[in-house]
């Protein structure tokens, strides 16, 4: 990826706090010409640097308002118990990341569920089931204190 200057970083910055901004906003805001914004933020995205624009729903909104973490240690460590666990994981739509780890599991899990009940029924048909799984630990978030917060550079 090609070095970003000063004014590329400013407008990746305006972006990541608010997806929302016009060009010509985004322009005023780092002080060049709508036309040179277009062309640098078009760049930013060919270059690789903006993956996406998207909206942040408000999870309680759709009745998706608890967040559980969920660590998982797999029964092996092979290149294949990988790769088809992280298969099982990728066609689950309640999964909003999946990492691969190092320390006490080999993944850690993020999803939102409607409540305790519908995790328990995710848990029951879905989690125990994932090829290769041989522990679980959850976590129930108490309290969101920050999340997706804007990267610092």
């Amino acid at each position: 990826m090609a070095a970003l200057d000063r004014i590329d970083k400013n407008i990746l910055r305006h972006l990541q706090s608010d997806g929302r901004l016009t060009n010509a906003e985004i322009a005023k805001a780092v002080n060049v010409s709508p036309a040179t914004c277009h062309r640098r933020t078009q760049a930013l995205f060919e270059a690789g640097h903006i993956l996406r624009v998207m909206g942040h729903v408000n999870p309680a909104s759709v009745a998706r308002g608890t967040l559980v973490m969920v660590g998982v240690v797999l029964d092996r460590s092979t290149p294949e118990s990988f790769a088809a666990f992280e298969a099982a994981v990728s066609e689950m739509k309640e999964l909003l990341d999946c990492h691969l780890v190092a320390g006490d599991f080999d993944y850690l899990l993020k999803i939102r569920v409607s409540d305790m009940n519908d995790f328990n029924t995710m848990h029951n048909k879905m989690l125990i089931a994932l090829p290769g799984v041989r522990q679980i630990r959850t976590f129930f978030v108490l309290k969101e204190i920050k999340e997706n917060a804007p990267l610092a550079f």
